[in-house]
């Protein structure tokens, strides 16, 4: 399998790595717009073959397209490459807008072409940890899922922060719990350069699960910090530990019905916690391989273009809520 990585910013080189060391890969193609990263390419990576234009990628001979580009490309680029019959994987987020999301999966579907979106952290050894324990119903019914992600910087000049830094936990959200939203609020404000750089997000769902989403360009601190409550445990995720990152905490209440002044009484439960063993393989690593055996055996990645869609839809909702003072949008 040929495979052609575009763009060669902050994240191409990382996809060019996973990718010349992924079974089944063959050949790595490689473009940027700018001439100076391609000559970068072709030093840091002489096997990797240097193309000269997007046009040239997709008349090649390569079997999928990666695209590491600004958002505002996405679907261009996105819908081009599925129109000359490449397989497509793209960054987060998908696209710009529902819409265009909705585009590229009806052209990959038509095509009978594989659409992924690297949604890298649900490849973590952490996030498939947490997934397999809910899954098991070892936390229970789960009450709350709770994310804070904060740093200084990096500001984006095509997106706002909740563009930016929402997509990773929404992702982790939706492939752990399996839950569709139903409703977004949201509200935030800007500092810097007119795009929002703090953004409060609430999801709702149609029972008593409720989402939150602290993002946040302006903390004097980096923060990667998931809490999921639930009705047995209580699971704790900080991507910032360098070890025990997914701890799991026997904590929580319980509710007993009596006669009396008292009818209910809440009484808290306090117990062990332990920490997981987690696969250390790199995400990104085990998200290439999706991608090849996705192609490979034709079948939906777990990242698929719906995925990707889904937290669009978050995302874009959002948007209209953040103008409109923080209104609940109900999602179709």
């Amino acid at each position: 399998m040929k495979v052609a990585i575009v763009g060669f910013g902050y994240w191409g080189p990382n996809l060019v790595r996973n990718f010349a060391a992924t079974e089944g890969v063959t050949d790595v193609h490689c473009f940027d717009l700018n001439p100076a990263r391609r000559k970068l390419i072709a030093r840091r990576f002489p096997a990797v073959k240097i193309h000269d234009s997007f046009d040239d990628v997709i008349a090649s001979d390569v079997d999928a397209v990666v695209l590491a580009t600004p958002v505002s490309t996405h679907f261009p680029l996105g819908k081009r490459a599925l129109e000359h019959d490449k397989h497509l994987l793209i960054e987060k987020p998908m696209a710009a807008s529902v819409a265009e999301c909705e585009e590229l999966v009806s052209i990959a579907a038509k095509r009978n072409l594989i659409l992924m979106v690297d949604h890298t952290f649900v490849f973590t050894g952490a996030v498939r940890k947490i997934e397999e324990i809910v899954r098991k119903d070892l936390i229970g019914d789960v009450y709350y899922f709770d994310s804070v992600r904060v740093n200084l910087g990096l500001f984006q000049h095509d997106v706002n922060v909740l563009w930016d830094l929402a997509p990773h936990d929404l992702a982790i959200m939706d492939f752990i719990l399996q839950r569709k939203p139903t409703a977004v609020s949201a509200v935030g404000v800007h500092h810097i350069n007119g795009i929002e750089d703090v953004v409060y997000l609430a999801v709702h769902f149609d029972s008593q699960l409720i989402a939150h989403f602290h993002v946040n360009w302006l903390a004097p601190v980096k923060i990667r910090r998931i809490l999921i409550g639930g009705s047995k445990q209580m699971v704790v995720y900080d991507d910032m530990e360098p070890s025990e990152k997914v701890r799991v905490y026997d904590k929580g209440v319980e509710v007993n019905t009596q006669e009396g002044i008292y009818s209910t009484l809440v009484q808290y439960r306090t117990g062990d916690m332990y920490a997981p063993k987690l696969d250390g393989t790199e995400a990104l690593s085990l998200m290439a391989d999706e991608f090849v055996k996705a192609i490979e055996m034709h079948r939906p990645p777990v990242t698929d273009g719906e995925a990707g869609l889904g937290v669009v839809r978050v995302l874009e909702a959002a948007d209209f809520s953040l103008k409109n003072g923080g209104k609940v949008v109900k999602l179709s």
